[in-house]
């Protein structure tokens, strides 16, 4: 996985006045993907499908999420403070997030000429009903 930036954070000059608009006036889903795929009382199960061109529109993250590129591909990400990176992923590429109660916002955008697949699991917030406690 290699990170690019290509546009440094508190500067939207270059931005395109469209994602401006998205990213100020449209309300901002915190699903991770547009598919789910599976879940249950800890985790989601996120397929997230990019056709060369396509584009994930602005998402909240505020979970923390673990993904794996199962294509490779070439990505652009927008982030809700101004940075822009170009993101090239190899097949197998993983990463893990921690940003539970951060509000993190982004957007993706496959710029490459093959279709980027990624799945993506979300950890959802324990409830501490739910713990064992061991105790003597």
């Amino acid at each position: 996985m290699q990170f690019v930036e290509l546009n440094p954070m508190g500067n939207f000059d270059p931005w395109e006045q469209e994602k401006i608009d998205e990213l100020l006036h449209q309300n901002i889903k915190e699903s991770l993907s547009n598919r789910l795929v599976f879940e249950d009382e800890s985790i989601k199960l996120w397929d997230l499908y990019l056709l060369p061109g396509e584009r994930l529109d602005f998402r909240k993250h505020n979970t923390n999420y673990a993904w794996v590129c199962t294509t490779g591909g070439l990505l652009i990400t927008r982030y809700g403070n101004g940075k822009i990176d170009m993101i090239k992923l190899n097949q197998g590429d993983t990463e893990y997030f921690e940003n539970r109660g951060k509000n993190y916002v982004n957007d993706l955008e496959n710029i490459g000429e093959d279709i980027v697949v990624i799945n993506i699991l979300e950890y959802k917030q324990a409830k501490k009903e739910n713990s064992i406690q061991f105790c003597n």
